[in-house]
């Protein structure tokens, strides 16, 4: 595999390369906003810590209106704002504004007028907006937590040979029965088994092509699979760096055990646990296949090649069967990714990750390097 190349940030590129879009096809552009109303006459542009939907406004906003709209033949490019929700993938508030500070409905204004939909903002809005594109007969792309570094990269590649490298890795890993991840942290060492149950890997490459209603998930480029069950022990780093190991049987996390860091974060998980279990649910397990910069965003950082994350939570935006209607809280139906990289989880080595397929033991990782196996699939 030759060096990943970027070039200059391209929205009429990207856009192009993504949806193919047809001319006339209308654009429509969403952010999230703790007070959505603070969309009015741009208010939002005030706040310097919105850089998200400052980005959304100067790249996406002004570079449709500036140009783009016309250079591609759509119409639209408006842009609306919805409240933060909160979570990874929780559902969407129907509630949205406009500049003029006119309030709208997501589901009866906005979703089924326009074509493609690109949602820029805080919390990943993947799994709802995958819904609602079913449900409306749109596409679209989810671009949380956008900044510099993800435009100068992970959105300045050739989606075309982004799609190609997936498709050698899926094919090289697809119809597995089962994975084994060996972690070490702390002088623990544990072993996370999932099964597969030879099922078609997935790929997130990018590409939201034709009439089908679909969301890409932008920067783009991991393999993925929705587990079919999983067992063992993995460690997990909370959001401020409390270190836990997650005791997993029948598929889910069935209890967290504190290794370094604040008790109360891990009773805290335990509770929720116990009150909630399917918060518990392994539904992902997915690998990245990007030669990427770290971005400090986990919507990029999983994309590197030789880093892995699991994800607890919803997962049927991905073909699982797991919906918000089962989770015992509606504010607990997340889809939360779990990263293992040297960036975001230094402490954490994973020392092996081994493929099991046909009878075969595939070594896929090493020490978050991409093991000689991958390497011969990318060659091809």
């Amino acid at each position: 595999m030759d060096k990943q190349k970027f070039l200059p940030f391209s929205l009429t590129r990207l856009l192009s390369t993504v949806f193919e879009p047809k001319p006339g096809q209308r654009v429509a552009l969403l952010i999230d906003l703790l007070d959505p109303r603070q969309i009015k006459d741009f208010a939002f542009l005030k706040d310097e810590q919105l850089t998200i939907q400052r980005k959304a406004h100067d790249v996406f906003y002004q570079g449709l209106k500036q140009g783009g709209l016309a250079e591609l033949k759509l119409q639209g490019g408006e842009i609306f704002a919805y409240q933060v929700t909160g979570g990874s993938n929780l559902d969407l508030p129907d509630q949205a504004f406009d500049p003029s500070g006119k309030e709208l409905s997501l589901e009866k204004d906005i979703y089924p007028n326009y074509d493609i939909i690109l949602c820029i903002s805080t919390y990943s809005a993947t799994a709802p907006l995958t819904a609602f594109a079913k449900r409306f007969g749109f596409r679209g792309a989810t671009l949380h937590g956008l900044n510099d570094i993800i435009l100068r990269t992970g959105l300045a590649v050739d989606y075309n040979e982004v799609s190609r490298n997936g498709e050698k890795l899926r094919l090289g890993m697809t119809r597995a029965d089962s994975f084994e991840i060996d972690f070490e942290v702390e002088g623990h060492k544990s072993t996370l088994k999932l099964l597969c149950g030879r099922q078609e890997a997935q790929k997130s490459h990018g590409l939201c092509r034709g009439d089908k209603p679909d969301v890409a998930n932008l920067p783009a480029g991991e393999i993925y699979f929705v587990p079919e069950g999983a067992e063992g022990v993995f460690p997990m780093r909370y959001e401020d760096g409390t270190l836990g190991l997650m005791e997993v049987a029948g598929g889910r996390i069935q209890k967290a055990t504190l290794l370094r860091g604040e008790a109360g974060v891990v009773a805290a998980h335990n509770l929720k646990l116990k009150s909630d279990p399917v918060t518990g649910e392994l539904g992902e397990l997915g690998f990245g296949t990007q030669e990427l910069p770290p971005s400090g965003r986990d919507i990029q950082d999983e994309k590197i090649l030789g880093t892995l994350h699991v994800a607890t939570g919803r997962s049927d935006h991905l073909g699982g069967k797991l919906t918000p209607d089962k989770f015992a809280s509606a504010k607990n139906a997340t889809h939360d990714d779990i990263l293992f990289s040297p960036t975001k989880t230094p402490e954490i080595q994973v020392t092996q990750v081994r493929m099991y397929r046909n009878g075969r033991t595939e070594v896929i990782i090493e020490s978050y390097h991409p093991s000689a196996y991958l390497r011969q699939l990318l060659a091809q």
